[in-house]
C-alpha cells in the first residue's frame, strides 16, 4: 500500500479543527474548513501550533492518507477508536499528538478488513516491511489495525504477526497460551461483529523475526 502526499479533505480538516478547539480551549463550536486547496494547505500548516489533532472519517480508505499528512507535520498516533458518532454513522476517530521535537519521521499503515484471514495476511506483509503494531479497533464489521515504522532506521527489524479470532473466550484462552509459549507477545484485542453475524474476539500477537 503506497503512501502519497495528498491534500487533506475539507471534512477531515473540519473535524480536526473542532478537536483542536476542544483540546486547546475547552470550548465547543463548529469550524468550517476552507474549500480552496491553497487555503486548506495553509490551514494544515497552522496545526504545528497545537499539540493534538483529531481526525474522523466514515471511510477507512482515506484515514491512512490523512494520518500521514499530519505525521509529516511532526505528529504521531496517540489514540484510536471506531464506533457510531452523533448522527448514527460509523466513524473511525484518530487522535494525533505532536512529537516534542516536531521532527517528521513516522510512516503509517492502516489495515481494514471484514475477514480475519485477510487481516493476518496483510499484517504479515506489513511486518515483513518492519511495521510495528500500534492500535486496533472495530468499525461496523471491519477490524482496523494501525501500524507504524520509523523512517530514520538504517535497517528493518522484521516482525511476525499472529491473529487469533474466535467466538468463544475459552477457546481464545487456550490459543493465547499456545501462542505465548511459542514466543509471541500480546499486542491488542477487540470484540467485533464478523461478516456473517455474531461477535468475534480478535487478538493480535507479535514476535521479532530472528535469523534470515
Amino acid at each position: 500500500m503506497a503512501l502519497r502526499a495528498h491534500q487533506p479533505s475539507a471534512v477531515i480538516l473540519g473535524v480536526s479543527l473542532l478537536g483542536l478547539t476542544l483540546a486547546s480551549c475547552g470550548s465547543s463550536g463548529v469550524s468550517t474548513a476552507p474549500e480552496d486547496p491553497s487555503e486548506t494547505r495553509a490551514t494544515l500548516n497552522k496545526l504545528v501550533d497545537h499539540n493534538l489533532v483529531l481526525l474522523a472519517t466514515t471511510r477507512t480508505s482515506t484515514m491512512q492518507r490523512e494520518m500521514q499528512e499530519v505525521a509529516d507535520a511532526g505528529y504521531s498516533l496517540a489514540g484510536l477508536q471506531g464506533g457510531k458518532t452523533a448522527w448514527g454513522a460509523w466513524e473511525l476517530v484518530v487522535v494525533m499528538q505532536r512529537n516534542p521535537d516536531s521532527t517528521p519521521r513516522t510512516e503509517y499503515r492502516l489495515l481494514a478488513t471484514v475477514k480475519t484471514s485477510t487481516m493476518e495476511e496483510e499484517l504479515q506483509r506489513a511486518g515483513n516491511a518492519g511495521f510495528l503494531y500500534r492500535a486496533q479497533t472495530s468499525l461496523d464489521k471491519e477490524t482496523v489495525v494501525i501500524l507504524e515504522r520509523n523512517r530514520d532506521l538504517e535497517s528493518i527489524q522484521r516482525i511476525e504477526y499472529k491473529l487469533l479470532a474466535t467466538t468463544k473466550t475459552s477457546t481464545m484462552q487456550q490459543e493465547l497460551l499456545a501462542a505465548t509459549a511459542a514466543g509471541f507477545n500480546f499486542a491488542g484485542v477487540t470484540v467485533a461483529e464478523h461478516l456473517f453475524g455474531g461477535k468475534e474476539v480478535v487478538t493480535i500477537l507479535s514476535r521479532p523475526v530472528t535469523g534470515n
